[in-house]
């Protein structure tokens, strides 16, 4: 069971995060899109939202483009309804397969490891313990089939738990009042300090990734600019010191939310035992930022 929440299981939610995610980003970024894109007849965006939002079912777009928040329903609609033609089965299962590959290209020798039987019983633990209201597309994972092979399952166990996080800061985003574009904009803001490091994709990828228009994009940048969370620079927009604060907020309000799940106790050992797992995926070259090493 969850316990009640402390520092350093606010502290903890966010060092678990920044572990865990190049394994879970997996699934969306390796050499095995294109032929399960083509063995599904979908292109990027369709298989993407397709073996992502497959676990809530057989549901309207409007339902997938609430959940998935800073996508613009222009990608989403058509997305979903080519992979709801396709069948949400046949693409979950190819995105299982997809990601069966490419884990055993990545982690070679160690795919036989007893390890990721072991690891992928704690996370499954922690999952099933995790409070689900509100959390719309962490409940679909959850109740999703878990995978038959050990890798791809401890990949499913550490999903629920990502995706869990993932709708924890949808509520923090809705709360500070930034709506799906706005969110995006903002989060790939320029920092005042350009020592801090984060996790960002770059304007083009996520114009191209989340479907945002040009005039959307800068409109958006009006509007937090208005808000005097941002400036515009020569080359883009920065985060003002106010939108410093806010960027903050948003962050310690997702790690609070985030924090029960890893309250249990021994989480520094899980973590470490997942490390050279997480760290085969970022060697591999295959994520965004990263270069294969040998």
């Amino acid at each position: 069971m969850t316990s009640p929440v402390g520092d350093a299981d606010h502290q903890t939610a966010r060092k678990a995060y920044e572990a865990l995610e190049p394994f879970h980003v997996l699934a969306y970024f390796n050499r095995g899109h294109r032929a399960a894109e083509q063995d599904t007849g979908l292109d990027f965006r369709a298989f993407y939202v397709g073996a992502r939002g497959a676990p809530m079912g057989d549901c309207d777009a409007a339902l997938v483009t609430a959940a998935f928040y800073n996508f613009s329903p222009e990608v989403i609609v058509p997305a979903w309804t080519a992979a709801r033609e396709v069948g949400l089965d046949r693409v979950a299962r190819r995105r299982d397969q997809m990601l069966d590959e490419q884990l055993r290209a990545v982690l070679g020798d160690r795919i036989d490891d007893a390890e990721i039987r072991d690891l992928e019983k704690r996370y499954r633990e922690i999952a099933v313990d995790l409070p689900m209201g509100g959390r719309p597309l962490a409940a679909g994972w959850g109740a999703s089939a878990v995978p038959d092979v050990p890798h791809v399952a401890l990949w499913h166990a550490i999903a629920i738990i990502r995706e869990w996080r993932g709708d924890n800061h949808i509520a923090a985003l809705v709360n500070h009042q930034l709506g799906g574009i706005d969110a995006v904009v903002f989060h790939e803001a320029e920092l005042p300090d350009p020592t801090v490091q984060r996790r960002v994709l770059g304007r083009k990828l996520v114009q191209l990734t989340r479907g945002w228009s040009d005039e959307e994009w800068e409109a958006s940048v009006d509007r937090l600019a208005a808000r005097g969370v941002v400036e515009r620079t020569d080359d883009g927009h920065r985060l003002t010191d106010a939108g410093a604060t806010l960027y903050g907020a948003i962050e310690d309000e997702t790690d609070l939310l985030s924090a029960p799940a890893w309250s249990g106790g021994g989480v520094d050992d899980l973590l470490a035992r997942t490390r050279p797992y997480v760290k085969a995926v970022i060697d591999a070259g295959i994520l965004p930022g990263t270069r294969k090493k040998d």
